[in-house]
């Protein structure tokens, strides 16, 4: 678990000693997002769900605090009385989106410990079958898996093998391990292992299964992803190249014959609004895009 957290301006022990007051409240607020503790659990959060929620209701609160302090304090300076109606709005505001960050953070952590899972999933199994068909025991072979490099996956490995350490049997490591992890894919791979170690079948054929299943699978995602593309780079095509150049002329021709002014306030708008498209559209690129290599 994390010390600190985005927008906590303490340190987790010491914010949930101050957030102790919204617990009550803390039971409001977690409706926004009613999933909150099983993607905690998933994220790794070792906290309840109604201290973290109590956390982000007091982080909401502190920033809507200096929030409104700072343009109080500028509006005193400026002799402006009409600041109070722009002090609340923004302050309000600002808080609120710190509020809802704070709700969605665990499912953004989920979110990335997703990708760096399916991303090294593949070679962890497959280096993992490796071992397997060379007659490496299981243990010692999660063990290897566990200190190279495979990202999430080997860190994955390394906690069931800690438990494994410490007297309890692989089986019910391995379903602890599924349990708590977001990847389907992940998941499915150990539970197949599971029931190949109960059944006593060869688990070296186990596992060349899934790793033949996955792989498939990831090629189906990888032409699908490459069948998004045309659409999209047409779409880029026509709303940042075409439609803003004759967009442009347009003005240009109507002003021209209309008395239509074009001000410079107007082109630095334009510039404004395409550069905004173009961050938005590498963001739609990259959300489309699986994370996964074969």
């Amino acid at each position: 678990m994390k010390k600190m957290l985005p927008f906590v301006p303490f340190k987790l022990p010491v914010a949930k000693r101050l957030a102790r007051p919204f617990v009550s409240l803390s039971d409001l607020v977690a409706r926004l997002s009613p999933n909150l503790d099983v993607t905690l659990q998933q994220a790794e959060f070792d906290i309840e769900t109604r201290e973290y929620v109590s956390v982000a209701v007091f982080a909401a609160i502190f920033w809507y605090l200096i929030i409104f302090s700072t343009i109080y304090v500028m509006a005193q300076l400026l002799a402006e009385a009409t600041y109070i109606g722009i002090n609340l709005t923004a302050s309000s505001i600002l808080s609120l989106m710190v509020l809802v960050y704070l709700l969605m953070y665990p499912k953004l952590v989920v979110i990335r410990k997703l990708k760096d899972l399916d991303r090294n999933l593949l070679y962890g199994l497959r280096d993992l079958t490796l071992q397997i068909k060379s007659g490496v025991p299981l243990f010692d072979a999660m063990v290897s898996i566990s200190k190279k490099d495979y990202g999430r996956i080997s860190e994955e490995f390394g906690e069931a093998v800690k438990r494994i350490s410490t007297g309890e049997s692989v089986t019910e490591s391995l379903e602890e391990l599924a349990l708590k992890n977001p990847s389907l894919n992940f998941r499915r791979s150990i539970w197949q292992m599971v029931n190949s170690i109960r059944s006593g079948t060869d688990l070296g054929k186990t596992l060349d299964s899934v790793v033949d299943t996955i792989s498939n699978e990831q090629r189906v995602q990888i032409k699908k992803y490459g069948s998004q593309l045309n659409p999209l780079a047409m779409m880029y095509m026509m709303l940042g190249v075409i439609l803003p150049s004759l967009g442009i002329t347009f003005l240009v021709i109507l002003s021209s014959f209309s008395g239509f002014m074009i001000t410079e306030l107007l082109f630095w708008s334009i510039l404004v609004v395409l550069i905004i498209f173009q961050f938005a559209f590498v963001g739609i690129v990259k959300s489309r895009r699986p994370s996964i290599e074969i």
